[in-house]
């Protein structure tokens, strides 16, 4: 008689099967911590950009910015490591994921895309180019990303943690371009955001993944109204929870310390740190 009564489980999503060929045993750098922001002229800044541009930004977008400037301020957290040395990247790069729900009810599969070059864009590019790859993510019109995906449903379980390692090792460790083959180029970027906040979650933290070589993960909770203490008073204010994981190997808490100061003026400052509302055109005078 068995120790567990089990059944195998079917119809196992592409992530899922890559998840199984990615992690060992526990033994590894991660060193995890949240930060509690202050909202209030986000949400603030997020209305007023809206109503002037018509464009939807989000949460997810400002600490995208948020996240490319702490990287700018702190250039020795946006690398990789190679032959056990690490090496700075060249260019911010910022990975969002989506999730992908056209499986069937109850199935769903993780998917992103990696906006690059955000220090130097600005919100509404942003915006306009998250809102394209994201579209083409879920309708399965990524070229790279479903031949990836493809791949990946041909790789026996077996075999699937020798392969996610050869990938990684041929892509980061060697720093080739398998784009041909149809593995994107630089597809992780330097940082993962990933909305644990539209599962309904204020706190999670996101594993490392280590074929993708990115060092810095954050999970962003939902925006909620909670008690906050202002000027010895106590009143409600609105905040968001953001849990990162990071790989000690390339970050510790000096590095931490200032990332994190970075997010706070972000987005408690959004006004003042964030690209400049467009001012909206008056009506047309009539006659």
């Amino acid at each position: 008689m068995p120790n567990l009564d089990l059944v195998k489980k079917k119809d196992v999503s592409s992530f899922r099967k890559a998840a199984l060929g990615t992690w060992r045993s526990v033994g590894d750098p991660s060193v995890y911590g949240t930060l509690e922001i202050r909202m209030d002229k986000a949400v603030e800044y997020i209305a007023a950009y809206r109503q002037a541009t018509g464009k939807r930004l989000t949460v997810t977008h400002i600490l995208a910015k948020a996240a490319a400037a702490a990287l700018s301020r702190m250039p020795d957290a946006n690398s990789i490591i190679r032959f056990n040395r690490i090496y700075l990247r060249k260019v911010i790069a910022i990975f969002m994921q989506v999730v992908m729900t056209d499986e069937g009810e109850g199935k769903a599969d993780l998917s992103g895309a990696t906006i690059y070059d955000v220090d130097k864009k600005s919100l509404g590019e942003i915006v306009d180019e998250v809102e394209e790859r994201v579209a083409k993510v879920r309708a399965r019109k990524d070229e790279s990303l479903e031949k990836a995906r493809s791949s990946l449903r041909l790789i026996p379980f077996l075999l699937m943690r020798a392969f996610l390692t050869l990938m990684g090792f041929l892509l980061y460790t060697l720093n080739l371009d398998l784009h041909a083959l149809g593995m994107p180029k630089d597809g992780f970027g330097s940082l993962m955001i990933t909305n644990i906040g539209s599962l309904g979650l204020d706190q999670a933290y996101v594993p490392l993944v280590p074929y993708s070589r990115v060092p810095i993960l954050l999970a962003m909770g939902a925006v909620k109204d909670a008690p906050v203490v202002e000027n010895g008073e106590i009143r409600v204010g609105k905040v968001m929870k953001v849990n990162a994981t990071f790989d000690h190997r390339i970050i510790d808490g000096f590095h931490a310390a200032i990332m994190a100061k970075t997010l706070h003026e972000y987005l408690e400052h959004p006004f003042e740190k964030l690209d400049e509302i467009p001012k909206q055109r008056e009506p047309a005078a009539a006659g």
